[in-house]
């Protein structure tokens, strides 16, 4: 009678052990209630602090260069917090920017995003750290892929903005970030990002980048011809290399 007890009690225990293991493995680590999805939204939505993080809500795909070495580049995912692609008066966006779209990926750097109204008020030391994108998007370089167009109607207010780029992961080939942060610049003319990059970029989403480049004529302008900067000091120009920095209409 005792034996079979015995026995009992030692079941019982045995239960409650594996239950209470269990019970354990499914508590998250450091008290966090939220769960994680296949790409961490539903962690993220069930964060109670998590207001700035749930601004992001575009995504913009393109590539960057070194300004002290514009032979460095890199393709750049930009998840970005914005009300709306039309850059007015003194707005300002953020993004932050990793290597690939698919997680998990590395957190190269950060970017802001202001009008031309905005850039041209800024001191004349802090124009340096800015570049343009008008290549970026008549060449169909910058696109938006969660639009059907990939950004071809919506980019048109972005034409003249300008962005502050620093990656503070300047080797993604490293384990760890290593190094200062690398001021990143935008191509300014055809043949500054090789096209084995940009063949790469557009199998992933199963575009053409010159297909884009010919809708976006809509906008009127030729492709900008600006050469890559000749030291980290030049500031940059949106459509040439020299003379009145404005666009050529398309005849």
């Amino acid at each position: 009678m005792r034996q079979c007890s015995f026995k009992t009690i030692v079941n019982n225990l045995a239960f409650v052990v594996v239950i209470a293991f269990l019970s354990l493995m499914l508590i998250p680590a450091g008290g966090v209630v939220a769960e994680k999805g296949e790409h961490g939204v539903e962690n993220v939505n069930k964060l109670k602090y998590a207001d700035p993080v749930k601004d992001i809500h575009l995504y913009l795909c393109a590539f960057h260069i070194a300004k002290n070495n514009p032979k460095f580049e890199i393709e750049a995912h930009h998840y970005c917090s914005m009300w709306n692609l039309n850059i007015k008066g003194s707005d300002i966006h953020q993004c932050v920017i990793y290597d690939s779209k698919e997680a998990p990926a590395r957190l190269l750097g950060v970017e802001y995003i202001v009008s031309n109204e905005t850039y041209q008020k800024l001191p004349a030391e802090e124009k340096k750290y800015w570049h343009p994108h008008a290549y970026e998007i008549v060449s169909g370089q910058l696109i938006v892929p969660d639009l059907a167009d990939m950004g071809n109607n919506a980019l048109e207010g972005f034409l003249t903005s300008w962005g502050k780029t620093f990656h503070t992961w300047p080797d993604p080939t490293t384990e760890i970030p290593m190094g200062e942060p690398l001021l990143m610049w935008s191509a300014g003319a055809d043949g500054q990002i090789s096209k084995g990059m940009i063949e790469k970029r557009d199998k992933q989403f199963g575009i053409s980048s010159d297909e884009l480049r010919e809708r976006r004529k809509s906008y009127g302008y030729q492709v900008p011809k600006v050469a890559v900067p000749k030291s980290i000091d030049e500031v940059g120009r949106q459509w040439t290399s020299n003379g009145p920095d404005t666009p050529e209409k398309l005849k």
